[in-house]
C-alpha cells in the first residue's frame, strides 16, 4: 500500500469531489494548482458519457476550476478506447450524445443501424422508445452489449432521472443479455486512464466520494484510496461496506500541503 507522499499521479472523481451542484468543493482549485506546480499527471474522471472533455472543461472553468482539456477522462473514452482494442475499426448501434458518439468516431468505429459488431448504451436525456426497441432486436441479432456505465440515476434540477443504468436494465429484461460495463466500478476505467497519463497502479492516488464505485473500482486496481465526505458517502455509509479506503478525508482541501508534511508513524 502507498503512503500518500510517495504518490506521483492522481486520478480524481469531478462531481462530488471537485464541484457540487456546479459551485468548486473549496480546496479543489488549489489542489489542482498544486498538482500543476509540481509536475504531477492527473486525470479528471467521470463516469457521465453525455459531454465531450472540451464541454466539460467549459463547465469546470465556468465553476471557476481550471481542467484542459486532455485531463479529462469520461466513461465514453474509456468505452471507446476498450472497443478499439477489441476490434479496431469495428461498428455499433449507440443510444447516446456528443460525448459518446464523438469518443467512438474518433477511436475509428463506424456508426450504424445495419448489423453492428455492438451496441452501446450510454447517458442521454433524451432516451428514445424506438431506439432502445431497435437496440433490443440488433442485441437479439447477436450483436454484442456495452454499457458506459452502470449509474441507474442521474441529478437533475427537479430530483433524479433514469440513467444508464435503468435503461440498460430494461435492455437486458427484453433480451436476457447483461451488458458489458466499462465505466466505474470496473477498475478498467481506471488502467485505461492510467495508459494515458503514463501511470502505475502502485505510486497512483484515486480520489472519489463514492465507496460503491470509486473506491471498490481503485482498491481492485490497485491504487492509493481516498474517500472524501464532500459527496455521496458519509461515515455512516462507510461503516456499511466489507472494505476500507486507505483514508478518509473531509475534503479535497485536506489533501493540500500547507506545512511541512510529518513522517507517518
Amino acid at each position: 500500500m502507498s503512503k500518500r507522499g510517495e504518490i506521483e499521479c492522481w486520478l480524481t472523481d469531478m462531481d462530488g469531489v471537485l464541484v457540487h451542484e456546479n459551485h468548486p468543493v473549496p480546496g479543489a482549485a488549489e489542489l489542482l494548482q498544486q498538482w500543476r506546480d509540481e509536475g504531477k499527471p492527473y486525470l479528471v474522471l467521470t463516469n457521465n458519457s453525455i459531454f465531450t472533455p472540451r464541454d466539460l472543461s467549459a463547465r469546470l472553468r465556468a465553476s471557476g476550476l481550471e481542467v484542459p482539456e486532455e485531463s479529462i477522462w469520461t466513461s465514453a473514452l474509456a468505452t471507446a478506447d476498450f472497443l478499439k482494442s477489441q476490434m479496431p475499426g469495428g461498428s455499433a448501434f449507440v443510444i447516446g450524445e456528443a460525448g459518446l458518439t464523438t469518443a467512438l468516431h474518433e477511436a475509428g468505429f463506424i456508426m450504424t443501424e445495419s448489423n453492428p459488431d455492438y451496441v452501446v448504451v450510454g447517458e442521454t436525456r433524451n432516451y428514445s422508445f424506438e431506439a432502445i426497441t431497435k437496440a433490443i432486436r440488433l442485441i437479439g441479432s447477436g450483436a454484442r452489449f456495452i454499457a458506459t456505465n452502470p449509474d441507474a440515476t442521474g441529478p437533475s434540477a427537479d430530483g433524479p432521472m433514469p440513467a444508464t443504468g435503468a435503461i440498460a436494465a430494461l435492455i437486458t429484461k427484453a433480451t436476457g443479455k447483461e451488458p458489458y460495463i466499462v465505466g466505474k466500478p470496473n477498475p478498467m476505467m481506471f488502467r485505461s486512464a492510467m495508459n494515458k497519463i503514463g501511470a502505475h497502479s502502485e505510486n497512483t492516488g484515486m480520489i472519489g466520494d463514492r465507496m460503491d464505485t470509486d473506491i471498490i473500482a481503485g482498491i481492485e486496481a490497485g491504487l492509493h484510496t481516498v474517500l472524501v465526505l464532500t459527496g455521496i458517502s458519509d461515515q455512516a455509509e462507510l461503516e456499511r461496506y466489507p472494505f476500507r479506503p486507505d483514508e478518509v478525508l473531509n475534503s479535497v482541501a485536506d489533501l493540500l500541503e500547507t506545512e511541512p508534511v510529518e513522517s507517518e508513524l
